[in-house]
């Protein structure tokens, strides 16, 4: 599985087509996320965004590779644990590029609630921020490969998942803004138990299904 890894994350950084998501990223922290604004509000607006992110390194990951060299590793290692890597690599790419934009908010933001009168923990809102962030990069259904119903499908699951009541995403952002209104810094560990669940349940549907048809 190491080599697998090893060789899906060549493919991504040699194929330059992390850029576009990762520039895009950059752009909206740039212009949502200010200096001095409440840290917990920002954390959450930046833990928002690496979702369609996440989306889109995953949609990248899976159609990396040319059809023949597919291929060859599902035929070397199985459909399945080749995909697997897809989705680990994918999914890994994206916690890293929301660590480090939760440090870099944290730093640059006012550790204090959303009427500045309360004072805020730096380092428990950043450990908050860290795990708003990987709820919602985590909070990716990779099910489906076809680009006319792939697509789509990932544009419409990310707005769900930001904006439906019982969505881990959802609940994770609620939390901060909650909590920044209180002056408290939350500990979501039940949005990330239940994005752990539903990822898990994902990407072993994602590697079944992949595993029963033509690479």
């Amino acid at each position: 599985m190491t080599a697998l890894l090893r060789y899906q994350t060549a493919l991504l950084l040699r194929s330059q087509r992390w850029l576009p998501p990762f520039i895009l990223y950059a752009a909206f922290l740039a212009i949502g996320v200010q200096s001095g604004e409440p840290v917990l509000d920002s954390l959450g607006y930046s833990a928002a965004a690496v979702l369609p992110v996440a989306a889109w390194l995953v949609r990248i990951c899976a159609t990396n590779e040319p059809p023949a060299a597919r291929s060859c590793v599902g035929a070397a290692v199985g459909p399945g644990r080749a995909h697997l890597a897809c989705l680990a690599v994918a999914l890994g790419a994206a916690v890293l590029l929301g660590a480090a934009a939760t440090l870099v908010v944290t730093v640059i933001s006012d550790p204090a609630s959303t009427d500045h009168q309360k004072r805020v923990p730096v380092l428990a809102a950043g450990g908050a921020g860290f795990l708003a962030a990987l709820v919602c990069a985590l909070t990716t259904w990779p099910l489906l490969r076809s680009p006319g119903r792939a697509v789509p499908a990932m544009l419409l699951a990310t707005l769900l998942a930001l904006v439906v009541t019982g969505s881990p995403a959802h609940a994770v952002l609620t939390d901060l803004i909650t909590g920044s209104q209180a002056g408290t810094v939350p500990a979501p560990l039940l949005p990330l138990a239940a994005a752990a669940l539903l990822t898990a349940a994902a990407i072993a549907a994602a590697c079944a299904l992949t595993s029963r048809r033509p690479a």
